[in-house]
């Protein structure tokens, strides 16, 4: 069975903690590493447990606020001193690479390998990148100034086929990729023989759903619904509601309405507040709506079950 394992490199909001860092997670989908977010001490958080960061060829990039993309910069020198040549692609708002390029400039930096920039179109369900293994495509949030989230789904993986069912039915090789990836076998007289009868292994695609930073907006629901995990953020309990929608970020209970609206399998919750040195309470609000919610804590990996 392939990867789907997140770890999380950050979990605080606006402001880090002695404890906690600014938003950043890496994502690895059948040994491809996605890294979501890019903020302070992202680099020190990929050394400290010891992830592959030179295997990071895709990074997301939700919105321009601080704490997700002031790594950045730092992250990109190093890998240049560590003598990167691939090609690294950025999928962000438009303005970071006047940013990124403005810094490298007056530093007389010059990379040497390529970044490919990817400006994000604002556009719900948006293919943004795709390969044999898996997609993602863009949910827009409603933060104060433009803002993505990102989904992450694997492709169908396919399903195996029992020799004797091969010799059964005296399948051709056509016939036995099409009932792996999901078609039902016509046979001679005319019947149709279910593709269930036929294969066994057939799991279906995981799904992971990133939302960083936004108000309370039902509009999400039909983009995330039913994805195995959605990280949404909890900045605030409950009790701060009109600071939460003041900052156009949610609360914890929020965040678990969300969840239950969209009966996802598992909600992780992040980007505290720096208020909340323990951030037990936060989960408690979030569970007394969806009770299957988990903390995001620096260091964890959480690995996306086949359901």
């Amino acid at each position: 069975m392939q990867n789907f394992e997140l770890t999380i490199l950050g979990c605080s909001s606006a402001t880090p903690t002695s404890k906690r860092n600014p938003t950043a997670q890496l994502l690895n989908i059948a040994e491809r590493f996605f890294l979501i977010d890019c903020g302070e001490a992202t680099q020190i958080q990929l050394r400290k447990f010891k992830l592959k960061f030179q295997r990071i060829n895709h990074i997301f990039i939700s919105h321009l606020h601080g704490d997700h993309y002031l790594g950045l910069v730092g992250f990109l020198s190093s890998l240049h001193l560590l003598g990167r040549t691939t090609d690294l692609h950025i999928f962000c708002p438009a303005e970071l690479q006047e940013i990124i390029e403005i810094q490298f400039k007056h530093s007389q930096s010059y990379l040497k390998y390529k970044l490919i920039y990817h400006p994000h179109q604002y556009i719900n369900n948006h293919l943004i990148f795709e390969d044999d293994k898996v997609e993602v495509r863009t949910i827009v949030l409603n933060h104060r100034i433009p803002c993505c989230g990102f989904i992450f789904k694997e492709k169908q993986i396919l399903a195996s086929i029992l020799k004797s069912t091969i010799l059964k039915y005296g399948l051709s090789v056509e016939q036995i990729i099409e009932l792996k990836k999901g078609a039902e076998l016509v046979s001679e007289n005319g019947n149709v023989i279910p593709n269930e009868q036929l294969v066994f292994n057939k799991l279906k695609p995981r799904s992971y759903a990133y939302c960083s930073d936004t108000r309370y907006d039902e509009g999400l629901v039909e983009y995330i619904k039913d994805v195995d995990l959605l990280y949404h953020e909890a900045t605030f309990l409950d009790n701060m509601n009109q600071r939460a929608k003041e900052t156009f970020h949610s609360t914890a209970l929020e965040a678990g309405t969300i969840a239950k609206k969209a009966s996802v399998n598992k909600l992780m919750i992040g980007h505290y507040s720096a208020r909340y040195k323990d951030p037990e309470p936060l989960l408690i609000e979030a569970k007394s709506i969806f009770e299957n919610t988990v903390l995001a804590i620096e260091g964890e990996i959480t690995s996306v079950e086949h359901i």
